[in-house]
């Protein structure tokens, strides 16, 4: 059974199909076309953190390929009336897919290991597979091809960052990482992102101009994340020159264009000025999260015999 816990679960070929499905899918759904390709079928949103897009995304996404999204809250008692591998289990007698937005990975790594249902991870301290394949999306509508363009991620190299970075070496773009030394991505990481990588450019500096001289994304994302927040204080006073703010984006081309995964922290990790320029896909970068993800579920389907793929029309 296939899942999505993170991008090493993912051949090139496979990341690049999903895109190329996705794509499909908004074509077909900005020209009129509403098929319900996943029509009878069931989408269970399991959640331990808040969320505005991973949530409604997935929703409307799973309801305009015809099948029924499920959120479902504490009162199913997960993680506390019966053990996940009791409830995993259950869960897969009445649902097709298994979204989970949790803190721990190994809670998403558990709850796939029973094989059971296909789990997307929806964010975890590890990492935001979702929201870098749309990433992908967002920047090649953008500007086409993005082998050898490059990307420069400021701030924190967290969970979105991993993923990014991942996404950029499976695309065959630059990865920078602009940000304070201590918060830079692991060794571990990117050793096996290079590994999964035909080639992998990467790499972090403290050093913006090096950083921004050749960027043509500048992706920035907030500086304490959700379980963080008692080093909030420390974090923005590490991250206080690390800005997104006009005299940064002076430093990179004219052309660079603006990400932020979103919530903002506006006047921290980024200003109004910059997040509301003309240089800015972040709204569109939102958008796109619905229709990478209803790609990825209709991969998911094909991929565990669900549904056939010639019913896309994809050759």
């Amino acid at each position: 059974m296939r899942h999505l816990l993170t991008l090493f679960d993912l051949t090139s070929e496979e990341f690049h199909d999903i895109q190329r499905i996705a794509m499909h899918l908004k074509s077909r759904w900005n020209a009129g076309y509403r098929e319900p390709f996943l029509q009878g079928q069931t989408l269970a949103l399991l959640f331990e953190k808040p969320s505005l897009r991973t949530r409604v995304s997935f929703e409307a996404g799973m309801t305009q390929l015809g099948g029924t999204p499920l959120y479902l809250t504490q009162d199913v008692g997960w993680q506390q009336r019966e053990t996940p591998g009791d409830f995993i289990r259950v869960l897969g007698e009445y649902c097709q897919y298994v979204v989970c937005r949790t803190f721990s990975h190994d809670t998403i790594v558990e709850l796939a290991s029973f094989d059971c249902v296909p789990v997307i991870n929806g964010l975890t301290d590890r990492a935001h597979p979702c929201q870098a394949m749309s990433d992908i999306m967002t920047m090649r509508e953008a500007i086409g091809e993005l082998k050898g363009k490059q990307l420069t991620f400021v701030g924190d190299g967290n969970n979105v960052a991993r993923s990014v970075l991942h996404a950029c070496g499976l695309a065959g773009m630059k990865f920078r990482l602009l940000g304070p030394t201590e918060y830079h991505i692991e060794r571990d990481w990117l050793e096996q992102v290079a590994d999964d990588c035909d080639e992998l450019d990467a790499c972090q500096s403290t050093d913006a101009k090096s950083m921004l001289a050749e960027a043509d994304f500048v992706y920035t994302d907030v500086w304490t994340s959700m379980g963080q927040e008692e080093e909030a204080k420390e974090r923005q006073e590490d991250f206080a020159s690390f800005q997104v703010n006009a005299s940064l984006m002076s430093q990179a081309p004219k052309s660079c264009k603006v990400l932020h995964c979103l919530p903002a922290h506006r006047g921290e990790e980024i200003t109004d000025e910059v997040i509301e320029s003309k240089q800015s896909l972040v709204i569109p970068q939102a958008g796109n999260r619905m229709h990478l993800q209803k790609g990825l579920l209709a991969w998911l389907a094909i991929e565990n015999q669900q549904m056939n793929r010639s019913r896309l029309e994809l050759n």
